[in-house]
């Protein structure tokens, strides 16, 4: 007879990617999960990259300032160390990790693990952005969000570069990015 897992006393770990351009609520969405998961009385750990300092330099914090606790690490490979008997971890701005973060996540969820990932899917450029292409593509559950473009009103899905610095990463907040449509950002 086949019994099934969660009937062994096995669990069932999965991946949950959150993505979209700034000021769609991704980390607003990652938090409220991230809290929830507390309520049940899980256990959970946050991580953050260490280079993201823009509103703290240890708390996940959302543009409409809702904060979680969390732990700032420079590399992926540092989460598996840190989350020894997690039932939840949340990882915000996973667009600015390694590629590593990829494997770590599916390494987590083969323990049991249930992953939430935030991180902008898409470049100021609209290209892909750092490894969140590899991780929609092995999650388990995605949501994308959407904010409103600021020049037209329709749903936007790319964080416009207001500002003439080249290069992919560039922290910034409202004075740097402003989310814009398609059509808004080639009208440029």
């Amino acid at each position: 007879m086949f019994i099934e897992p969660s009937m062994r006393g096995e669990r069932r770990g999965w991946i949950e990617v959150i993505c979209g351009s700034m000021f769609s609520g991704k980390t607003e969405e990652l938090i409220r999960r991230l809290k929830r998961a507390k309520i049940a009385n899980l256990k959970v750990e946050i991580f953050k990259p260490a280079i993201d300092v823009r509103y703290d330099e240890v708390n996940v914090v959302s543009h409409d300032a809702n904060a979680i606790s969390s732990t700032p690490i420079d590399n992926s490979q540092t989460i598996l160390l840190m989350a020894q008997d997690a039932d939840v971890i949340g990882i915000d701005e996973a667009q600015f990790f390694d590629e590593e973060i990829v494997h770590v996540c599916e390494t987590l969820a083969l323990k049991g693990v249930r992953v939430i990932v935030a991180g902008l899917d898409m470049d100021y450029q609209g290209k892909p952005f750092g490894p969140m292409p590899n991780l929609l593509a092995i999650g388990d559950y995605l949501t994308k969000l959407h904010a409103i473009c600021m020049k037209c009103g329709n749903i936007a899905n790319i964080s416009y570069r207001k500002t003439t610095e080249a290069g992919q990463v560039l922290l910034g907040e409202k004075e740097t990015y402003e989310p814009r449509c398609r059509n808004c950002v080639n009208e440029q």
